[in-house]
Formats: C-alpha cells, structure tokens, sequence
C-alpha cells in the first residue's frame, strides 16, 4: 500500500543547516570536540523543548562532511539560544572563537551554518512510504 503525506507548517518555517567538515583526519583533538559540542547542544534543545527546536535531522555528506537539518519554531527562538548565555552554545562558541583567535585550530577543522526563513506557503513537502522525517516531523498533520 502506498502512502503519501506531507507537512502541515503554519506561518514561516526556520530551516537551519549548521556542520562541520574534518579536514585533517589525524587531528582527532580538534574536530571530536566540535562534533561531541554539537550532540551536546542537541541533547540540550531535546530536555527543553520551550527553546524552539521542533525537529532535527542528522546526515553524512562524505567521511568528512557531518551536518544537522534543524527546524525551529521561530528565528526569535533560534537567536535567543544562539545568544543565551547560560546556554551550551555560548560556552561552545567563546571556546571555539578563543583556539581561532590563537592559532590552535590551524584549519583541521572547519565548521558552518546557514538559516532560513521560508515564508508561509513557499516551501512543498511530499513523503511517499516514509515515517515522519524533517518537515513533516517538525510539522505533523
């Protein structure tokens, strides 16, 4: 039997895609923290759902390439942890701007993140024989 479904998002949807790539494999001491600093940030959001974080989606683009598909209730919400001081991201992101600002990253790793706002009724989700993923987890209908 074959099943479709889709997503069902009121007002604007907050898409953020953030990760890292590993660009020298040897240097486990710099890239493990990012990588262990992100499920930390995402196991926080899971214990406090008021934050916003209404579904995540975690992928491998290569051996190298680890990103998270996140869907957000508001940017206000997504801004408000980015910036909440007693938040791990501050910790994680002073940290991580302290070893740039001395050299100790030394291009081993690189990290990213792009957000979007997709406007009401700008974006199209159709599921075929998938349990709730991405959009349609974050937005159930």
């Amino acid at each position: 039997m074959v099943s479709r479904t889709t997503a069902d998002a009121r007002g604007d949807v907050v898409v953020l895609l953030i990760g890292m790539r590993i660009n020298r494999f040897w240097a486990v001491h710099v890239w493990l923290p990012v990588m262990l600093a992100m499920f930390r940030m995402l196991r926080e959001l899971e214990k406090d759902p008021g934050r916003g974080l209404r579904a995540k989606v975690m992928l491998s683009a290569s051996p190298r390439t680890y990103y998270v598909v996140q869907y957000w209730e508001s940017k206000e919400k997504l801004y408000a942890y980015a910036t909440a001081p007693e938040a791990f991201h501050h910790k994680a992101w002073a940290r991580l701007n302290r070893k740039e600002r001395t050299g100790k990253l030394r291009g081993e790793v690189g990290i990213w993140h792009e957000a979007y706002v997709v406007p009401e009724g700008s974006y199209e989700a159709i599921y075929g024989d998938m349990p709730a993923t991405g959009l349609a987890a974050a937005y159930r209908p």
